[in-house]
């Protein structure tokens, strides 16, 4: 990796040609949607950098690839965004020096921003998957969040991961829709915003209603997500891809049944309602609610339902030594 390389600068407001352009080209897409939703993809998804955030990340890297390793010396997220799954490792004690990656620039400089403000050990580069930019045994650990469905060629970003990790590196991904989750997961969420958008049209719940402008702007995000949104994953068709990229010691694990079947509602009524109507209270409500749901997934319904039912799927894999 050159120092003479400039990474571009983000472009939150993209025109009318260029997210014309996108709906052909999900790279494009994927710039322009993440550009536009960095300063604000923290608040959208109540992503924050405390006990609640760190238990999760932790918590999730711990059943698919457990505690041996720990503390890993360096770390790459790919696709980092506003680098929620990496900041919180770091902090959760499982990783000591981080780099963060993602083709967004402005997702990049949002998660160096947020690194200096937690004061850890973190550099980032504006990256394509499929082309890392950092050479061969680079890293000990590779991991992401919510990041390969958004990859054209996911077998050649898995090889790419693979090149950058030393001998015996692992990769974990996390966050990833299955097939059926995101059917169910979509479904909910269109018939919440209809009902939602449509009901606080008249009387008193009209002061539910967000700015027309605001629904507007949201309906062409949600349109572009559609774009940036490539893939879902059966798990075990997962599995074989890892394998294929060269991957050994590959195991999935699904987690968000119940969680996912309130989760999406409530997440859709958030982004069609004002913000100022979200209290504390509520919020409390909705965090608590889905804690219990996550402990039903858990230590009842992963051990009675197939784990193609469940929402979010992750992945992890060893590097031959």
């Amino acid at each position: 990796m050159s120092d003479a390389v400039v990474d571009p600068p983000p472009n939150p407001h993209a025109t009318a040609e260029q997210v014309k352009a996108a709906y052909a080209d999900p790279k494009l897409a994927n710039v322009l949607y993440h550009d536009w939703e960095a300063g604000t993809y923290d608040e959208k998804w109540s992503i924050s950098y405390d006990e609640r955030c760190i238990s999760y990340a932790t918590d999730v890297f711990d059943a698919v690839a457990g505690e041996d390793g720990q503390p890993y010396p360096t770390a790459m997220e790919l696709g980092s965004g506003t680098g929620f799954f990496l900041l919180n490792l770091m902090q959760g004690g499982v990783i000591k020096k981080g780099s963060v990656t993602d083709l967004s620039p402005g997702m990049v400089r949002v998660a160096l921003r947020n690194a200096e403000k937690l004061g850890l050990d973190v550099d980032g580069r504006v990256a394509d998957a499929e082309r890392i930019p950092y050479p061969d045994n680079t890293f000990d650990l590779v991991v992401g969040h919510a990041v390969l469905h958004h990859i054209p060629d996911v077998p050649a970003a898995l090889r790419e991961v693979l090149r950058v990790l030393k001998p015996g590196g692992r990769f974990v991904f996390a966050g990833e829709p299955t097939k059926i989750g995101d059917f169910y997961a979509r479904k909910l969420g269109q018939l919440t915003w209809w009902l939602t958008t449509n009901v606080t049209k008249f009387g008193p719940l009209s002061a539910w209603r967000r700015p027309q402008e605001e629904l507007d702007e949201s309906s062409r995000a949600a349109a572009l997500e559609a774009v940036v949104d490539i893939h879902t994953f059966d798990p075990g068709d997962l599995e074989r891809m890892a394998r294929g990229a060269g991957a050994t010691e590959v195991r999935a694990v699904t987690e968000e049944f119940a969680a996912a079947l309130a989760g999406w509602p409530i997440r859709t009524f958030e982004a069609a309602v004002p913000a100022e109507k979200l209290t504390v209270r509520w919020r409390l409500f909705a965090y608590h609610l889905w804690l219990r749901l996550s402990a039903l997934d858990k230590k009842i319904l992963a051990r009675v339902l197939p784990r193609q039912l469940f929402y979010n799927v992750m992945i992890t894999g060893v590097k031959r030594p």
